[in-house]
């Protein structure tokens, strides 16, 4: 391997070079990275003053993109938008229809602006994304509207399930076939001869006559008692009781789910309180004793009901 040296004025001598060839391509690598920074140096001056506008079509193809998301997002926002002022003005009906208040105007969610609806003059990206935003904030107060529209039609929504169990379970129809005697309110007692309060009515029936269930309920009650004799006695509910005296036979038994128009018992005469074949029927709302002639439908056939639960069955 050939051997360099240098003249070394100190020592007066030539001095070889030692790991000379290690040397030389370390100075060769740092030349050529030297040069490659200073070319590329040059490139992107001479580029920028070659070609000033680069920066500025870089930007506007930045502006495109985002104005095509803002067009997008805006049109999907009006949708929803006028989707929600549509169920503002349909949810009140709704809510009247099934007995809950109907909210007041004042109450909604609202101060939806219509600035970012307008024509915005945009010139760069910094004002673009500006109104992105602004439009992103409408976007969360729909969102709020969304939220609180959800929120009341499942207030609606419980409301019409808990109505359709009332309407099944409220004491509706007359449970026997059979003309009115006494009524309710304050009356002489046929037995006692004296001034009493009565908590039903008297529907006069023949003894053996079929005895049908007002409204869907549980049987709280089905067993003998001395004054009012075979006695029913059902919980519907919301507050709702029914109570039959003086059957001559019982079709149901205690804990048993009836619905309306399903078979409870027979009408008699049983019990010490009864001077003649007939049903004792009551309606109670939270213990307390109602006409049950209001709660009768006179418009609403008693076979039909039976007849109609009868077809259920066969089903």
């Amino acid at each position: 391997m050939r051997q360099f040296y240098y003249f070394s004025k100190n020592k007066l001598k030539f001095v070889e070079i030692k790991n000379f060839y290690s040397k030389f391509v370390f100075l060769i690598l740092f030349f050529s990275l030297l040069s490659s920074f200073f070319v590329l140096s040059g490139y992107f001056i001479i580029d920028k003053v070659l070609n000033p506008g680069s920066e500025v079509n870089a930007l506007k193809t930045e502006n495109a993109e985002l104005a095509e998301k803002f067009t997008e997002l805006l049109g999907k926002y009006k949708e929803v938008n006028n989707r929600i002022e549509r169920l503002y003005g349909m949810d009140n009906d709704l809510r009247i229809a099934i007995n809950l208040e109907p909210i007041p105007k004042d109450e909604r969610i609202t101060g939806l602006g219509g600035s970012v609806f307008e024509d915005v003059p945009i010139t760069n990206s910094t004002e673009l994304r500006s109104v992105l935003k602004e439009l992103n904030n409408y976007v969360a107060t729909v969102d709020a509207k969304l939220n609180y529209e959800f929120n009341n039609y499942s207030e609606i929504k419980s409301q019409y399930k808990e109505n359709e169990l009332l309407f099944e379970s409220i004491p509706a129809i007359k449970p026997i076939d059979g003309r009115y005697g006494d009524r309710f309110g304050m009356r002489l007692h046929p037995i006692l001869k004296i001034k009493k309060m009565h908590n039903g009515i008297d529907i006069v029936a023949d003894k053996g006559t079929k005895v049908f269930a007002p409204g869907a309920g549980k049987v709280i009650f089905a067993g003998y008692k001395r004054t009012t004799g075979n006695t029913i006695e059902i919980d519907h509910g919301f507050g709702y009781q029914t109570r039959y005296f003086h059957l001559s036979k019982l079709n149901v038994r205690k804990g048993q789910k009836v619905k309306r128009g399903e078979l409870l018992g027979l009408s008699g005469r049983t019990g010490t309180l009864c001077n003649g074949p007939h049903l004792h029927y009551e309606v109670r709302y939270n213990g307390v004793p109602l006409n049950p002639r209001k709660f009768i439908f006179d418009d609403v056939n008693l076979f039909e009901v039976v007849n109609n639960k009868s077809n259920e069955g066969k089903l």
